[in-house]
């Protein structure tokens, strides 16, 4: 049992090790501008990006270079009990050779966590973005004069009590998505109300401790997608209800490793019997291995139904892998790299798409005020059948300063 469990009898918590991404670093973190009993966290990163496939096609790619200002401001309370926060932030691009690319994406948001006991909490939160998809998405389509926008807003209800060894939870969900409309080249309009849809969910969980560092749980999810229009005259609406069961596994391994891991049945069933169901193995899981205390090992895991933007699926299986690694070479330059492979298997068309993801970066902070880090990225993508969409591969440099205060 760590000190921080034998401290506060909490079975379920696992800190024995500290992320190198997590480790408090005083000497660089941002001291924050007292508010009352708040403390606000203004910063502005500036992005200098290179990508040499700017409309993710698979032959006759243009590159681009593109500036990216994104500005943020956080609000954290600063209470012994209880707990309130909120944010604002900005991602505006531009493009030097591609205007019709520039967008500017925002977001706003707060949460906040009522302590009735030392064992029992309330949590709440609210947000709306709005978010421009990328050219890469696999539900974005390819022959848009711009790419596709859209505003998406969500909030969430939890709560949460321990008593001795048992840990019980419940969380619910809703969000909403309101897509813009694209418009071709030709100066056709890219209907995309059919992707505007409302999906709730509700979350129960319960957690046995049968060890200080081990907990048994399982896990039901329950979730509702309404959409507000029908695909086509021959592709009624994707309306669908479905569920998540899981079973797994909270551990800790001394200082050396932990890690959450579950396995079960997910189902996805469409209101219409123009598309197929969708069921089968799902799961999740998340392992950091701590090799030393300055190197940190993140693997990940996962297989869920997504809702699907393309004429004839009503949705598609989507399965990843991935694991990152980050590792503190001096107390202010941090190196990362990360893999993920994924796959997306289509229900009532015949199409799987193949997904790469590779990044390599470092982040020098040269006080507590400014940082610069640099990222080089590759995307890839294959896809199979015959309503396949395209192949393509995209490379990306960025450079980025960013000013916190």
């Amino acid at each position: 049992m760590s000190q921080a469990q034998a401290q506060s009898g909490d079975l379920f918590a696992r800190d024995r090790s500290i992320p190198v991404r997590q480790r408090p670093r005083p000497e660089y973190e941002a001291l924050g501008v007292p508010a009352g009993t708040f403390m606000a966290f203004p910063s502005l990163q500036l992005d200098a990006e290179y990508n040499d496939n700017v409309f993710a096609v698979s032959s006759g790619a243009d590159s681009d270079v593109i500036v990216h200002i994104k500005p943020m401001i956080e609000l954290e309370s600063g209470w012994s009990r209880h707990a309130l926060a909120a944010y604002a932030r900005a991602d505006i691009a531009r493009y030097n050779d591609f205007e019709g690319e520039n967008y500017e994406d925002y977001g706003v948001g707060a949460s906040g966590r009522i302590d009735i006991t030392r064992a029992a909490n309330l949590a709440a939160g609210v947000d709306y973005a709005s978010i421009t998809e990328p050219r890469t998405s696999s539900n974005a389509p390819a022959s848009t004069r711009e790419p596709i926008s859209y505003d998406m807003t969500s909030g969430f209800i939890a709560g949460s009590r321990v008593g001795g060894r048992l840990k019980l939870s419940a969380r619910g969900d809703i969000r909403t998505y309101d897509y813009e409309d694209g418009i071709t080249l030709g100066g056709v309009v890219v209907d995309q109300d059919n992707r505007d849809r409302t999906i709730t969910s509700l979350t129960g969980r319960g957690d046995y401790a049968i060890s200080p560092a081990t907990a048994l749980f399982a896990q039901v999810t329950t979730n509702k997608r309404d959409y507000d229009t029908a695909t086509s005259v021959l592709l009624p609406a994707r309306d669908s209800d479905g569920y998540e069961i899981l079973a797994g596994s909270n551990f800790e391994l001394g200082a050396v490793a932990r890690g959450e891991v579950a396995v079960g049945y997910i189902s996805q069933e469409f209101d219409a019997a123009v598309y197929d169901k969708i069921d089968g193995f799902g799961a999740r899981a998340q392992l950091e291995w701590f090799p030393t205390q300055l190197t940190t090992v993140t693997a990940t895991g996962s297989r869920t139904i997504e809702d699907a933007g393309i004429a004839g699926a009503g949705g598609y299986l989507s399965s990843a892998i991935g694991v990152q690694i980050d590792h503190e070479l001096m107390r202010n330059v941090l190196l990362n790299a990360g893999l993920t492979v994924s796959q997306d298997e289509y229900e009532g068309i015949d199409r799987t798409d193949g997904r790469t993801q590779m990044s390599v970066g470092g982040t020098y902070l040269l006080n507590r005020t400014l940082g610069v880090s640099v990222t080089a990225s590759h995307f890839e993508q294959s896809s199979d059948g015959a309503n396949g969409g395209s192949d393509f591969d995209v490379n990306r440099l960025a450079v980025s300063l960013v000013a916190q205060f």
